[in-house]
Parts: C-alpha cells; sequence; structure tokens
C-alpha cells in the first residue's frame, strides 16, 4: 500500500492535454513553414498536376495491402493470449485505429482505440493495450533492421551476400534484445511494488515470457510490412517521375518513418516532408519534388484512415466477448 503522506493527486505534474496539443499545431505550423520556404510553387504544383495517378494508386493497393499484413503480425500477438477472434476481425480494427490515428493528434490514441475496440471489459482491454505495445516494438524492430542494413550496404558498397548477411546480423541483434527483455520480465516484476501500475501492465506481458516464438514470428512479418511500405512509398514516387533504386527506398522510407514516430508534430505532417527532402537529395531529388512525394503519401494515409472510417461506421460495437480470460490466458500458454 502507499503511504497516504507520499500519494498525491492523480493530475498533479501533469502537463494539460489542451497545451501538449496546441505546442504540436505550432510545431506542426512550424515544421511546414520551413519546409516550404525554399519551395518553388510553380514547380510544386506542375509536378502535382502532371502526377501520373495510376501509379499512386498503385502505391495506394500496396499500401492497403501493408496495413492488412501489418494486422496479421497484430493477430499473431493476440490470439494465441486470449483473443480468438478471426483475421478479419483484426484487420477491421486495425483499419479502425488508423482512422483514429489520423484524426485525433496523437497516433496513441489509435492505438488506445485499438485495444478498446477488441476488448469488452477493463481487464480484456489492458491486455489488449499490450499486445498494441508488442506490435509497436516489433514494427520499430523491424524498421531499424531494415533501416540499419539498407544504410550499411550503401554505405559500404557491399554485395547481395554482404548485404544479407549484414541484414541476418541486425535482425539477431533485434531478436536477442526482445528475448533477454522479455526472459527477464519475472525479475523485473518481482523488484516492483505490488500494487504499482506499471507493474499490473508489464505482468500482462507474461505469456509473451512462455511463448518467445511469437515475438520471433511478429518481428518476420514486421519485416514484410517495412518492406511494402518502402514499395508503396517508391511507386508513389514514381508518379512524380522520380526514379530510384529500391534499395534507396529502403533507408530513406524507414529513417523518415522512425523519425515520424517522434510525437512532435500532428500525424509526421512536417517531419515526413522534411525528412524526405534531406534524404533525398543525396540522390539529386529536389526539395520540390520531395514535398510532392511526401504530400503525396500523406494522401495515401488519408485514404487509407477514411477506409477505416468506414468500417468503423458499420460496426461500432466492441468484439464479443472473449472464450478465455487474462487470467486463464496467462495459465494456459
Amino acid at each position: 500500500m502507499i503511504s497516504p503522506s507520499v500519494s498525491r493527486p492523480p493530475t498533479a505534474g501533469r502537463v494539460p492535454a489542451w497545451f501538449t496539443l496546441v505546442l504540436r499545431i505550432a510545431a506542426t505550423i512550424g515544421l511546414m513553414a520551413v519546409v516550404l520556404r525554399g519551395i518553388e510553387w510553380s514547380k510544386l504544383l506542375a509536378l502535382l498536376e502532371h502526377c501520373d495517378w495510376r501509379w499512386w494508386l498503385a502505391g495506394l493497393a500496396v499500401g492497403v495491402f501493408v496495413q492488412t499484413i501489418a494486422a496479421v503480425r497484430w493477430a499473431a500477438l493476440a490470439r494465441p493470449i486470449g483473443f480468438p477472434f478471426s483475421i478479419a476481425t483484426f484487420v477491421w480494427r486495425f483499419f479502425e485505429g488508423g482512422f483514429f490515428s489520423l484524426c485525433l493528434p496523437s497516433s496513441i490514441g489509435g492505438d488506445v482505440v485499438k485495444a478498446y475496440r477488441l476488448g469488452d471489459s477493463t481487464p480484456t482491454r489492458l491486455l489488449a493495450g499490450c499486445t498494441v505495445v508488442a506490435d509497436r516494438l516489433t514494427g520499430l524492430a523491424a524498421l531499424g533492421v531494415l533501416a540499419g542494413t539498407a544504410f550499411t550496404a550503401k554505405e559500404f558498397a557491399l554485395d547481395m551476400p554482404a548485404a544479407l548477411a549484414v541484414g541476418a546480423a541486425f535482425l539477431g541483434a533485434a531478436l536477442l534484445v526482445f528475448w533477454v527483455s522479455v526472459g527477464a520480465l519475472d525479475r523485473v516484476l518481482a523488484i516492483m511494488p505490488e500494487q504499482h501500475a506499471a507493474r499490473q501492465f508489464l505482468s500482462q506481458l507474461l505469456p509473451y515470457q512462455l511463448q518467445p516464438s511469437l515475438i520471433t514470428k511478429a518481428i518476420g512479418w514486421s519485416l514484410l510490412v517495412q518492406i511494402g511500405g518502402s514499395v508503396a512509398v517508391a511507386l508513389t514516387a514514381r508518379a512524380l517521375g522520380v526514379v530510384l533504386p529500391l534499395s534507396q527506398w529502403f533507408t530513406v522510407v524507414p529513417l523518415v518513418t522512425l523519425a515520424m514516430v517522434v510525437p512532435l508534430s500532428i500525424n509526421g505532417v512536417g517531419i515526413r516532408e522534411g525528412g524526405l527532402a534531406i534524404l533525398l537529395k543525396p540522390a539529386g531529388v529536389s526539395t520540390d519534388a520531395a514535398v510532392a512525394i511526401g504530400l503525396l503519401w500523406f494522401l495515401a494515409t488519408i485514404v487509407m484512415g477514411l477506409i477505416g472510417g468506414v468500417l468503423f461506421l458499420l460496426d461500432r460495437h466492441p468484439s464479443h466477448s472473449l472464450k478465455t480470460t487474462p487470467a486463464t490466458a496467462a495459465r494456459s500458454v
């Protein structure tokens, strides 16, 4: 029990939500102002006017497929520990999360909605939230593996066998970090106060300690997701006449995506366009073209978010009760 003498109101020391939102809006405006400062508007508008929308639609189709694969990854993490729903249910909820990530100031809001919609009670929603966190972490690990491999291969002009060996080394390192971290969960929990909120949250991840292969499979799915995401942006760039080797996109897109994870701007606006402008400049891509690619990338994100919005309107009820509870799921793993 926490002594009353050291307790404090839940809101003490917290930054008001409205203040955080104002800061993010200001950061978004500031970033876009910096990005657009050196833009020649006539060239930017000409690029968009002559866009080959067939390539953009191809990129959008790949993006939708990638989101579906990401939902399958989430299902691979959630189904074995107490969420025996169909793959279609996870795909539905995943797209819904994309819609709320688009509408809310932070992508975390979309994650909260996914967890809320997957469960139908506080315990199941807490467990669902843990699966969303695990899904995010495996995705970030795959981003690092792909970006690190592509960057190293390009920097040292590695041939294909050497690049694959480097990729295997990065993948092995990521898996090792996950295995060690998950394997140490029980020891971490043992030294935390029993009623601590963080302890209660982390304890929900114990099933992954008994099934480390779930994390391995999820990282494998994540690599497919990140490769597909890079291909989708490459097709978007081709719509504007920008054609670069796929290896270039395997470096640029993960790095930009990693930068967008930082909760600085709203929906990565400004970070996406500025990151593309910086990273594509050595390849001879003008700032105007890089910003245009970023805008079309964001447009595809909006369309995929709207798909999730339609799905939410079609089914606004939480998922049906689980066949197993979080407690029995943990024991039966």
